[in-house]
């Protein structure tokens, strides 16, 4: 009779075991049922802030520091006169600062034109995904520079005004998948002062920005500005094509570009480089990032 006994409460409380897991499973099954869509936001749709030349859709976060060394050298088809270019350079020294997550500011200088530069960037719309989802990035990006060259006519009655150009940028960009981004960027430039009366003071432009992801670390990007109206006389469309390669904290650019000047006031109005007929510049972008403060999703994977 205890044999009977033990084995109907061995029964009994086997039976009640698997009646609380099931009940269990019910009941992660209902909360998980009841979990809602989160809202969740694309990242890396470009590995950099900017394409190659022009900005892109990407931004640091907040109270980080890029600093950003560019450089571009001569022409290759110049030859070993000049070590295809190499003897020759010209370079910008960027400082971009992340004043908030969707808002950054920076300073630069180039040694071309003795030009100093600065901008502000914000984001508009996020692609995201989820409820409230947007399929694109929209981002508005204003900037100024001024000559610090001196006066070519010095007893002439110089201005400041004429040191200075401005230019506005509206960027729309999409990550269609994890291998491939694309961006559209219609941009205007002023400049106060032009040196020829068949020239414009104002020009129009479209930027458009790619990227395709070969590796884990590496991309193909490109970045092209076709000019719409008020091309300056002898300068061409700038064309740059090149390749992103992550190492760390740093995100290191290869490239090939007609394009001398590295801010947009330059590229856009003073590129003498006819790109199809070989007038090519070898140079590179160094980014490297540091955090004064405590960074908010920067440079998500």
């Amino acid at each position: 009779m205890s044999k009977l006994f033990i084995v109907a409460s061995a029964l009994l409380l086997f039976s009640l075991e698997k009646l609380g897991a099931q009940t269990d499973t019910v009941d992660l099954v209902k909360q998980l049922g009841d979990e809602k869509p989160k809202r969740e936001f694309v990242s890396a749709a470009f590995k950099s802030s900017r394409v190659i030349n022009g900005h892109s859709i990407e931004f640091i976060g907040k109270g980080v520091l890029d600093v950003r060394i560019l450089h571009r050298f001569g022409y290759l088809d110049d030859g070993v006169s000049t070590l295809f270019g190499l003897d020759e350079a010209s370079m910008r020294m960027g400082l971009d600062y992340g004043l908030g997550k969707n808002f950054t500011i920076g300073v630069g200088r180039s040694t071309l034109k003795k030009e100093l530069d600065g901008f502000f960037k914000y984001r508009i719309i996020r692609q995201s995904t989820g409820p409230g989802s947007s399929p694109v990035s929209l981002v508005w990006v204003s900037g100024m520079t001024v000559n610090t060259l001196k006066w070519a006519y010095p007893d002439r009655d110089n201005k400041f005004s004429s040191r200075l150009g401005y230019y506005h940028q509206l960027i729309l960009g999409r990550k269609f998948n994890e291998r491939f981004s694309l961006q559209l960027a219609p941009l205007f430039v002023h400049r106060n002062l032009i040196d020829s009366v068949k020239n414009s003071n104002d020009t129009w432009a479209l930027g458009i920005g790619g990227r395709m992801k070969i590796s884990k670390r590496v991309a193909l990007v490109l970045d092209y500005h076709p000019i719409l109206s008020g091309k300056q006389e002898g300068t061409y469309d700038p064309l740059s094509v090149g390749f992103d390669i992550e190492t760390g904290g740093h995100v290191f650019q290869l490239h090939f570009s007609n394009a001398t000047g590295m801010n947009e006031k330059e590229f856009i109005t003073n590129t003498t480089g006819e790109f199809w007929k070989g007038e090519i510049r070898f140079g590179f972008n160094l980014s490297r990032v540091f955090s004064l403060g405590r960074p908010v999703n920067y440079r998500e994977k």
